[in-house]
């Protein structure tokens, strides 16, 4: 177990992938399995904390792999773009389910289902305890989702990135292929992109390093293990200088 003394973060990213809210399916979305997540999102703004969330696509459509089996690359990028505003609203619902209050800001305008992107209204809405969900990416093809976090993050002066996974952090190699695997409770962004560590593309590891912005890996899987880091608990792994 890694722990610290306990420390208030006030405003954090949350990043999770888009497989995240499919649950035991190979498609799509598992509601049981995003209104547990909303649990975890909800325990932790009790906190005093301010949330904002970004989420992947891949559930539904995944760019690279569209591109790969001969779509062109941009069309594919902006269909995954349109995954992740899916998968927001679904989020979106899930967090008002619970009486949250949430907004969903696009990088691509589509004001009939969401907000567009506007930096100082973002910032507003965290600033009044409402959990804001950041969707379609950066808005542009060729990024990541985990681009788009760091910068969103970046720019919402977020304290760190929480990166939710399927483990308890960053290992020297698949824990799940091989038990020797080694987790690290430290490790620099250098170190990351140097083993090709796999926490974040490398244009995501080199923006938060740039912005000295610690990014903790965590097990999602686990229930209470986003508020129990906030908390100076759990497992997890940190990224940063």
């Amino acid at each position: 177990m890694t722990t610290e003394p306990s420390r208030h973060y006030g405003r954090v990213m949350l990043k999770i992938s888009g497989e995240a809210l499919m649950g035991d399916q190979g498609y799509g979305l598992h509601p049981p399995t995003v209104s547990r997540i909303a649990d975890e999102v909800e325990s932790v703004q009790q906190m005093g904390v301010e949330v904002c969330m970004v989420i992947g696509g891949g559930n539904i459509f995944r760019g690279l792999q569209g591109s790969a089996q001969g779509m062109e690359r941009t069309t594919a990028d902006y269909m995954g773009m349109l995954a992740t505003v899916m998968n927001a609203l679904a989020m979106q619902s899930a967090l008002e389910a619970k009486g949250l209050h949430c907004r969903v800001i696009s990088a691509i305008r589509m004001d009939e289902v969401c907000e567009p992107y506007i930096r100082r209204r973002a910032i507003r809405h965290l600033e009044k305890k409402r959990i804001v969900i950041f969707a379609a990416g950066t808005g542009n093809p060729y990024f990541t989702t985990d681009t788009a976090a760091t910068l969103r993050a970046s720019e919402m002066n977020c304290e760190a990135i929480f990166k939710g996974t399927k483990v308890d952090g960053v290992y020297d190699k698949d824990p799940i292929k091989h038990p020797d695997a080694k987790r690290y409770g430290d490790v620099s962004y250098d170190e990351v992109l140097q083993k090709h560590l796999g926490v974040m593309d490398a244009s995501a590891i080199a923006l938060a390093r740039d912005n000295r912005l610690p990014i903790i890996v965590f097990s999602l899987d686990a229930p209470g293990g986003f508020r129990s880091i906030l908390e100076g608990r759990g497992t997890y792994t940190r990224v940063q200088n």
